[in-house]
């Protein structure tokens, strides 16, 4: 198999300027596109090459890795005249690492093939954080071989890389985290909503039950960003809010009833609404009143 040397990647905002550095310094030759390129700037400085043009990004590249907004700039970007598998050279490696929609992966597999390109979907969870140390857990989609053939392109940007199935499976795994984080934020918040309503203290609640069984990730470390006074954006309530829209229209396609994603979804909405939507999903506070 010859070594997978250079990569075109497109999509530098927060998570992806991070997880582009990584493959840089992993030995990667890495060309960068992005719609706002000052987003790209310090790794132009690093020594990346800039491009244009998706299409440009993606021409001659061994592998092709994408982290943009929705499924509808995904869908533009791969499918688009003149987008990825128009440009990708034959053999190539396509890399979604977008939170996107099963069903677009599945088409976009579908459309990779028809050009003898190696199209995969591998949503990424840790955030921010995960981006900038490089421990991301990367949820992958597509044909096996594949997932294998790409390992040290994962390797640099990730620690906890997992084989999920055929094409879609990565994004359907993404879904289901989604899904749970939506109900066990919410139910944090209406923990802290209730101390709050019937007299308690919520800092001694905080202390009291953050270490114990209700204890988790979303009360540790998201609410407590937001108990704080920090709503800055680990991960932005817009971009949570098209995560769950894609598992809610999803799982009806798929013959489930999600009732708490649905209630999550309708909630961080009506944030959105407000002009909250550029907030951390910690805002979801605000919603129930603790803050």
């Amino acid at each position: 198999m010859t070594a997978l040397k250079k990569i075109g990647f497109i999509g530098t905002g927060i998570m992806g300027a991070a997880m582009a550095g990584h493959l840089m310094d992993a030995g990667f030759s890495v060309s960068v596109y992005n719609r706002t390129k000052s987003k790209a700037q310090a790794l132009i400085e690093r020594g990346a090459k800039w491009c244009d043009t998706v299409g440009e990004c993606a021409a001659g590249q061994d592998v092709v890795i994408t982290i943009v907004g929705y499924p509808k700039d995904v869908e533009e970007i791969y499918l688009g005249a003149g987008g990825i598998i128009d440009s990708a050279k034959a053999g190539a490696y396509l890399v979604d690492m977008t939170t996107s929609s099963p069903i677009l992966a599945e088409k976009i597999f579908a459309a990779a093939q028809k050009k003898n390109l190696h199209a995969v979907d591998a949503p990424v969870t840790g955030g921010d954080v995960g981006a900038k140390n490089a421990t991301l857990t990367i949820l992958v989609g597509g044909a096996e071989e594949d997932f294998n053939a790409l390992q040290p392109v994962f390797a640099a940007m990730g620690k906890n890389i997992v084989y999920e199935g055929s094409a879609g499976a990565g994004q359907k795994t993404k879904a289901c985290n989604q899904i749970a984080i939506a109900g066990t934020l919410a139910g944090v918040c209406e923990a802290f909503a209730y101390a709050k309503a019937s007299g308690l203290d919520v800092e001694k609640v905080y202390s009291a039950i953050a270490t114990g069984a209700a204890g988790s990730f979303q009360m540790t470390s998201v609410t407590r960003r937001g108990l704080d006074g920090d709503f800055n954006p680990g991960f932005a309530l817009k971009h949570f809010g098209k995560d769950l829209a894609i598992g809610n229209e999803t799982a009806t396609a798929y013959g489930a009833s999600l009732p708490i994603l649905a209630i999550v979804l309708h909630e961080v909405r009506k944030l959105e609404k407000s002009g909250e939507g550029n907030l951390g999903t910690q805002a979801l506070l605000k919603y129930y009143g603790v803050i």
